[in-house]
C-alpha cells in the first residue's frame, strides 16, 4: 500500500483513556502529545482530547486520543465514547489504593479489592467486541507512596488477558511504550487485516466502529 502525496497519514487510530479521577490520564496524555509535565491537577470536564502522528513499522499513525473525567456525574457523557475508541488504556494511581480496588480478589500473595474491575465492566457493556486494551499503572516514580506491587498490577492484567506497564508521567517512564504498544497491537488486528484487502487503497482511515471508512461504497479518503 503506497502513501499520497497529500496524505498526512497512513492510518487513523482513535484511542481512549480511562480511569479514576486523579490517576494522572491528562498528564500521560501531555506528556505523550507535547512532552511536557505539569504539577497542577485540573479535573478534566466531560472529554478532551489530543492528536499526535508517529511512525509505526514504516507507516504514519495519526493517533486521536480521547481523556475521559473520572467522576461519577460524568459516566454518561463519557461511555459514548466507548464504541468509538480502537484501544483503551485503563489507568490506575499506584500511590492511591481507591483507584485500584473496590472488589475483593483474593490471591496466596495478596488480598485486595479491585475498581479496575469495574471500568473493565464498562469496557465489555459499552466497547466494540475486541477492542484492544492495556492496563497503566501510573506515578510509579513516587516510590515512597507506593501502596500497589508492580505484581499486583501484572496479577490483574494476566487475569483479563491483557498487557500491562507501570509508567510515569513526570519522569516520562514507559509513555511512549504504553501508546506504541497498544497502537501496534491495534494495527495487527485490525490494520493488517484490511492490508490485506486486494482493492488498492491510498490511505485507510477506521470509524469509530473499526470498519474501513466509505465501506460498501468502494471509495477511500
Amino acid at each position: 500500500m503506497t502513501t499520497s502525496k497529500s496524505a498526512a497519514y497512513d492510518y487513523l487510530i482513535k484511542l481512549l483513556l480511562i480511569g479514576d479521577s486523579g490517576v494522572g490520564k491528562s498528564c500521560l496524555l501531555l506528556r505523550f502529545s507535547d512532552d511536557s509535565f505539569t504539577p497542577s491537577f485540573i479535573t478534566t470536564i466531560g472529554i478532551d482530547f489530543k492528536i499526535r502522528t508517529i511512525e509505526l513499522d514504516g507507516k504514519r499513525i495519526k493517533l486521536q486520543i480521547w481523556d475521559t473525567a473520572g467522576q461519577e456525574r460524568f459516566r454518561t457523557i463519557t461511555t459514548a465514547y466507548y464504541r468509538g475508541a480502537m484501544g483503551i488504556l485503563l489507568v490506575y494511581d499506584v500511590t492511591d489504593e481507591r483507584s485500584f480496588n473496590s472488589i475483593l480478589l483474593s490471591h496466596p500473595a495478596y488480598l485486595l479489592e479491585v475498581n479496575i474491575r469495574n471500568w473493565f465492566s464498562n469496557i465489555e457493556q459499552h466497547a466494540s467486541e475486541g477492542v484492544n486494551k492495556i492496563l497503566i499503572g501510573n506515578k510509579c516514580d513516587w516510590l515512597e507512596k507506593k501502596v500497589i506491587a508492580k505484581e499486583q498490577g501484572q496479577l490483574l492484567a494476566d487475569e483479563f488477558g491483557i498487557k500491562f506497564l507501570e509508567t510515569s508521567a513526570k519522569a516520562n517512564t514507559n509513555v511512549e511504550e504504553a501508546f506504541f504498544t497498544l497502537a501496534r497491537d491495534i494495527k495487527k488486528r485490525l490494520i493488517d487485516n484490511h492490508s490485506q484487502d486486494p482493492q488498492p487503497r491510498n490511505r485507510l482511515d477506521l470509524d469509530p466502529n473499526g470498519q474501513k471508512a466509505g465501506q460498501g461504497t468502494g471509495c477511500c479518503k
